[in-house]
This record gives C-alpha cells, sequence and structure tokens, in this order.
C-alpha cells in the first residue's frame, strides 16, 4: 500500500479530519520553529546533533500539544450521528472550523515571533501574565505595530494555507466522505478514545521541565511548543518553593541566612531560628535627606556611556555619574518591573513563580517605605500609567507609600501619553509638585518613581530630542528618558529641597534576558546611580551587589540606626569575600559570587558554572557544596518567611536612633550550619 492509498483510506475515515489537523498543527508549528531558529541563528548550538535532537523534541511537544487543541473536535465527531455528519450546514461548519483553525494558529506563530524579539523564548509566564491587562496590553500592540497590515497579512496567508489544505490536502474529499462511513457506537467511541489518550497520558507524564537543556538555552527554548508553554504556565503560575526546590532543614536554612546577613554592625534581636530581624547601627550623624528614587524602565547598564556605549544615548545620566556614586557591578534579580519593585521595597530574594507584588496576603510588609513613614517621611509611589497594572496600586497603598498614578492627575497635566501611561516628564513634574507639598508642611519625603517611556511602543513628545518618536525603538526609549532626568535634576536645583535631597536613578530591570546560558549573567547588568555633590561625593562603587542591596544602602548613608528584615546589606559594609548577586527568572533561582554561579530549579535540581576571568563565559563546572547551601538558604528562608507572614512591618522604627543596649533578647548569629549533604559533627545551638 503506497502512501496516496493510505492517505485516501484516512480521508474517508469518520475521525480522519483530526489527522489532517495534526499535520496542519504540525506544519505550522514546524514553520514557527524554523523562522525562530533562523532568526537566533548566531547565538544557537549548531552541531547537527543538537539541531536534530532540538528539533525532534520540538516535533514530540507539536504532537501533543496538537492532540491537546484536537479534544473539541474529536468530542465532536464522536458525538455527531451519521445524518447531522452528511448535511450541508455540518459540510460548511467544519470547513469554517479549519479554516478559523488555520488562521488562529498563524496568529500564534506571528504572536511567538513578536514575543521572541521580545523576551527570546517561547510563551511562558509573562505571556500568562500580561492576559489580565487586556486594556494596556492590547493598546501597547496596537500602538507599537501596524496591526491592519497584520491582520490583513494573516488573513491573506490563512487563505492560501486553507486552499492548499482544501485542494492538495484533501479537506474537502474528507468533508464529502467522512459522512458515507459507516461506524457503530462503540466503534465510534473506541477511536475517539484511543485519539484522547494521547493527551491524557500527556497530562499526567509530560512536562516542559523534561525539554533538555542542550547546553543552549536557545536551543532549549526552540525544542518547546509555544502554545504548549503558555498552557502550563497559566495551570502553574505559583511555584512552591518547598515542593519543587533543593531544600535545607528549616532550622540550617535559617541559621546559614543569619550567618550570611552578619555585619560588624548587626546585631540580632531574637533566639528564634526564623526570625532574621536585627538591629543595624550606624556611627555618625543621622542625615534626614528627602530621596527621590527613580525606577527606570528596562535599562540595562549597556545603554550608558560611562559602561563603554559610544551611541552617546545618556549624556545626562553620563554627567549624573561622573559627579555621583555610580554603582557598576549591580545586578537585578528578575526580568520583569514587579521583580525589580520587589527587591528594591523589600530587599528580599526573588521567590519562584509570581511576584510577591502580585501575590495574596502582600500587606503591611517590612518595606524601605514602612520604615521610612515610621520617621515621619511623606512617602509617595508614583506611576506615570494606571497602578492597577500588576497590582501596583495595591501592593505600595498597603505598604507603607501613598500612591499617585494617571487615574487621579488632572487632564490638563498630562501633556503626553501612550498605552503604558504619561511620558517621563510629566510623572517629575508630579513628583516635583509632591516634593514642594512636604516641603511647605515641614516634612521630609520618600518618592518612588516608576518611569513607562522606555518601554514599546517607544513614543514620547516630539521636539525633546533627536531620534524620532516610535521608529527608534528603544534607542529612542533610552535617550528620551535621559533627557526627561536631565530636566528633572534642572528643575529640581530651583527648589529649596534640592540641598537636602539625594537622588537615586537605578532600574527594574535590564532591557532583555536571553541568551545561550540558562540565567546570563551579563544580561542582569544595570546600573544605578546616587547623586547630589553637595551630599555624596564622586566615586565608582566597583562592588558585587543586588538590587536587594539598594535599600540598606541607602539608610546606611544616611547613618540611620534601624530594626532591619531585609535580606540586602549595605554595599559599603560588605568585605570583598562576600559580594554577591542574585538573579532569577520565574523558574531559575542563582546565585552569583565573584567567577562561579549556582542555579535551582524545579525539581529539586541544581547547576553549577565557573569561569577563568570576568571576561570569561560561564560553563559547568562541579558544585561547591557551602556554597549550593548557601544558595538554597537565601532562596529558602525568603520564601519560607512570605508563606509564614515572617515579613511584616516593625514597631521599632519610630526612633531616629535605638540604643544597642537597649535590646534585651539580643543572640548572635549561629554558627554556619553544614552544607548540602553533610551532617552536624555537634549538636547545634
Amino acid at each position: 500500500m503506497n502512501c496516496r492509498t493510505l492517505w485516501l483510506r484516512v480521508l474517508r475515515h469518520r475521525f480522519g479530519g483530526v489527522i489532517l489537523f495534526y499535520l496542519l498543527f504540525a506544519a505550522v508549528a514546524l514553520f514557527t520553529r524554523l523562522a525562530l531558529l533562523i532568526k537566533s541563528w548566531p547565538d544557537v548550538t549548531h552541531v547537527p546533533w543538537t539541531l536534530g535532537a532540538t528539533l525532534l523534541c520540538g516535533l514530540g511537544f507539536d504532537l501533543v500539544t496538537a492532540s491537546y487543541a484536537a479534544i473539541p473536535l474529536v468530542l465532536y465527531l464522536a458525538l455527531a450521528p451519521r445524518r447531522w455528519l452528511a448535511h450541508r450546514v455540518n459540510y460548511y461548519f467544519l470547513a469554517a472550523v479549519f479554516f478559523v483553525a488555520t488562521y488562529v494558529l498563524l496568529f500564534g506563530a506571528v504572536a511567538e515571533w513578536f514575543f521572541w524579539d521580545e523576551f527570546g523564548a517561547r510563551f511562558n509566564f509573562i505571556a500568562v501574565d500580561y492576559l489580565v491587562y487586556t486594556t494596556e496590553v492590547i493598546a501597547n500592540i496596537r500602538e507599537s505595530y501596524p496591526m491592519p497590515r497584520i491582520f490583513f497579512g494573516l488573513f491573506s496567508a490563512s487563505t492560501a494555507v486553507f486552499f492548499v489544505l482544501w485542494k492538495w490536502g484533501g479537506l474537502h474529499r474528507w468533508l464529502n466522505r467522512a459522512a458515507e462511513a459507516q461506524m457503530p457506537v462503540r466503534p465510534r467511541w473506541a477511536a475517539a478514545a484511543a485519539l484522547l489518550a494521547l493527551p491524557a497520558l500527556a497530562t499526567l507524564a509530560l512536562s516542559n521541565r523534561m525539554v533538555p537543556e542542550f547546553g543552549n538555552a536557545y536551543n532549549q527554548e526552540l525544542a518547546k511548543n509555544g502554545l504548549y508553554s503558555f498552557a502550563a504556565e497559566f495551570r502553574n503560575n505559583e511555584l512552591r518553593y518547598d515542593r519543587f526546590y533543593e531544600q535545607l532543614d528549616n532550622a540550617q536554612a535559617f541559621a546559614r541566612a543569619r550567618q550570611l546577613l552578619t555585619t560588624t554592625n548587626t546585631q540580632f534581636l531574637s533566639s528564634n531560628d526564623a526570625d532574621l530581624t536585627r538591629l543595624i547601627t550606624h556611627d555618625g550623624e543621622v542625615k534626614r535627606w528627602n530621596v527621590m528614587q527613580i525606577t527606570v524602565e528596562s535599562l540595562s547598564a549597556k545603554y550608558l556611556g560611562v559602561f563603554g556605549n559610544e551611541e552617546k544615548l545618556t549624556p545626562h545620566l553620563d554627567a549624573l555619574a561622573r559627579d555621583g556614586l555610580l554603582f557598576t557591578k549591580l545586578y537585578a534579580t528578575g526580568n520583569r518591573t514587579v521583580r525589580g519593585m520587589e527587591a528594591l521595597t523589600l530587599a528580599v530574594p526573588p521567590t519562584p513563580g509570581q511576584s510577591i507584588v502580585k501575590r495574596p496576603h502582600n500587606e503591611n510588609l517590612f518595606t524601605l517605605g514602612s520604615v521610612f513613614r515610621a520617621r515621619g517621611y511623606d512617602t509617595k509611589f508614583i506611576y506615570g500609567g494606571y497602578g492597577y497594572f500588576d497590582n501596583m496600586n495595591y501592593y505600595f497603598g498597603h505598604n507603607g507609600y501613598d500612591v499617585l498614578d494617571r487615574a487621579q492627575v488632572p487632564k490638563e497635566e498630562i501633556t503626553f501619553a501612550n498605552a503604558w501611561g504619561a511620558c517621563d516628564e510629566d510623572s517629575f513634574r508630579w513628583a516635583i509638585k509632591e516634593a514642594d507639598a512636604s516641603y511647605a508642611k515641614g516634612k521630609s519625603f520618600h518618592h518612588f518613581i516608576m518611569t513607562t517611556s522606555n518601554h514599546r511602543p517607544f513614543t514620547y513628545p516630539a521636539g525633546k530630542i533627536d531620534l524620532p518618536s516610535k521608529t527608534s525603538g528603544r534607542r529612542g526609549g533610552v535617550k528620551y528618558t535621559d533627557y526627561a532626568i536631565g530636566q528633572l535634576i534642572e528643575q529640581a536645583r530651583t527648589k529649596p529641597w534640592f540641598t537636602n535631597t539625594i537622588f537615586v536613578i537605578v532600574a527594574d530591570h535590564c532591557a532583555g534576558s536571553a541568551g545561550k546560558t540558562e540565567l546570563p549573567v551579563k544580561e542582569y547588568e544595570i546600573p544605578m546611580i546616587i547623586y547630589n555633590p553637595q551630599l555624596v561625593g564622586a566615586q565608582r562603587v566597583e562592588k558585587l551587589c543586588s538590587q536587594i542591596d539598594v535599600a540598606p544602602t541607602i539608610l546606611g548613608l544616611m547613618n540611620w540606626t534601624y530594626q532591619s528584615r531585609f535580606w540586602g546589606k549595605d554595599v559599603f559594609s560588605m568585605p570583598p569575600e562576600e559580594e554577591r548577586a542574585l538573579i532569577a527568572n520565574y523558574q531559575k533561582l542563582g546565585l552569583l559570587q565573584r567567577d562561579r554561579l549556582q542555579i535551582l530549579k524545579p525539581v529539586r535540581q541544581q547547576s553549577s558554572y565557573g569561569r577563568d576571568s570576568a571576561d570569561a563565559e560561564f560553563t559547568p563546572r562541579p558544585p561547591d557544596k557551602n556554597f549550593l547551601a548557601d544558595t538554597v538558604a537565601y532562596y529558602q528562608t525568603a520564601s519560607h518567611a512570605f508563606r509564614h507572614r515572617l515579613m511584616g512591618t516593625l514597631s521599632g522604627n519610630a526612633s531616629d536612633e535605638l540604643p544597642p543596649n537597649s535590646v534585651t533578647s539580643a543572640a548572635p548569629a549561629p554558627a554556619l550550619p553544614p552544607p548540602l549533604g553533610e551532617k552536624e559533627s555537634a549538636p547545634r545551638r
């Protein structure tokens, strides 16, 4: 029996259309994978067996995903009586179903192309996250892309593919012949059960975590199916650390965390291992500086001239960096705005899955805002967009900040806006107005300002910079934000509160986190500048540090003595051997220290990397048990503390200084517990 004869027999079967759908799905998926492969050709591993394995693994996931997508068609064909299948209404209905399916599959392919362009990955947690905020996301898409032309192109392509499916694929033959097949109820349901067995078994046995790593994250992503990944992330949008990750005994994890958080000016306030509350003391005059923190959307370090960029995109930031504190080895904790907000306010390692900013029960936490508010500061979260996006308003409003967003500002105070919000100049003007109001009341202030302009669709007011709006992409977004920050500083110089205000300019996350390795370290580099020459001197801070260190570093610069539940540390109090950064995505949790990187991942897997110099690439290395245990301690304790409500606000921060001898329940940090895989030689205290 030749292939043609076999195919004609398939088309005469009642369920032959399901096989035809499988082929359509697999063809579109293969086309998508090859397009993404070509797009990422310089970054993928080109070894023939690796490419072959990538494509073969991808085919397997494509067929499994097709079996899920075909479930409604299988059930329809199992339930439909022969008389209905022969009816002309059914004929046109199934033809329309295949046309719509073709359009949806091609639409998904185009969406994946743009998603890959932005994130270097198949659909993942981020894509699911965006579903909640359809207004902003749809508006952003409409402003970023020529949607009428894209829709017309998709319709034309769908028509062409449908014609091929109809003419040469045999769709019309199946629609005409399937109704002629006599198929009693019992064999019909037996065939349906066989077709439904694949998705049922896949649900029990298959997972994206089974995709091989191939030694290259691009190859691993190419081996996935975007629609399958989307559904998997929709189902698993929270990852419980205790279920999926490597663990220490909980008491050991907290004891080790205490050791990691100990500095020369630290005094723990409880003998309870799970309580990381400690007194941080500083000598010298206590400063009551105003703190205006500008959190810049997607500002990778690579865009600044002081980091070697020669495009002259950031002349104002470069000037501020030369006259202020420039942190040259600061790393973002994640690749989403909510991750940056989490790190900058809570100073906590990123927990797997969803950010704390978006989780239930995230009220009354110990934040930088709560510390300032306890000292009588006006504290505000200022955002140019609508703060209900990503749960920002709720989070900040319940954790030590008043909220000012686009919805609360008169229309006349918005000179330019796009899908994400008012332009940065507008939100900076709102911040200055709020600072004036606080100064008039005789109150110090802390502002957390979140910018919007350095975000697709990269539109901004005309005539401000020499790069045209929208058509210049991220280069234009970066340069306009730099211009707006320059304007903010110039306006602030005219204010009486300027001489007592430090400006903290830091990115929320990097512009992209795609790379060959599981966690591409270089892509997590972000800038931070602390500026006011009258208050802090010019200095390049070369210490390796994390976003979770920003809050305690600010308080350290001001010589504050305070009770802390931060996991971060004052950068200036860290000796070289304790320098480290925490970097993660929603699944993989990393600890970086000099030339080694430890990664935790589901299900209780880990991988270790090292490099011979700062400029070399990380390569797999044997794990170091102590370093692995440190990594586990950071992430396990942070996840446990949030789940068990151990991150709440403290009442001991109301005074400017608490004398160390006033603490009666202090306990020293315990001795370092053993690393993973080893036993204690003596009972732990």
